[in-house]
């Protein structure tokens, strides 16, 4: 006595539920990646063949202008400047709850030592961990 089956397995494959998880990783990826760079100013970074993967929680940007012969800062990549005056009382308000202050200085090319020395004085009067940010060489 054979007994038949009605219905057949079908042996294909579905693959329209993969371009779905392939298509939203994809957004997934491309909006977390411009999360990435908090620097909103356009600087050109000294360039280095030594990359640090720490993580700091407060950028300051040197923006230098030759032809004024002036400087601007700018915490968190913000536009508006901060006057260097006020630059330590407004990293201690930023980094104050941190276990372990790290920020990191994003400095044009065309800055001057001195002026990256100043910031890390702060930093060494405050006990602070500095990153100085370049561009990968």
């Amino acid at each position: 006595m054979a007994i038949k089956r009605r219905t057949k397995a079908d042996a294909a494959f579905s693959m329209s539920s993969m371009t779905d998880i392939v298509f939203l990783l994809l957004i997934f990826f491309l909006v977390t990646s411009t999360l990435i760079n908090p620097n909103a100013l356009r600087l050109l970074l000294p360039k280095s063949s030594n990359q640090i993967s720490a993580k700091a929680s407060v950028s300051l940007s040197i923006k230098h202008y030759p032809e004024k012969g002036t400087f601007t800062y700018h915490i968190n990549g913000d536009k508006r400047p901060v006057p260097f005056n006020e630059i330590e009382h407004e990293l201690q308000t930023l980094l104050q709850d941190q276990q372990d202050p790290t920020f990191s200085i994003y400095a044009d090319r065309t800055v001057p030592i001195e002026e990256v020395v100043n910031i890390m004085n702060i930093a060494k009067r405050n006990q602070y961990k500095v990153i100085l940010a370049t561009s990968p060489e």
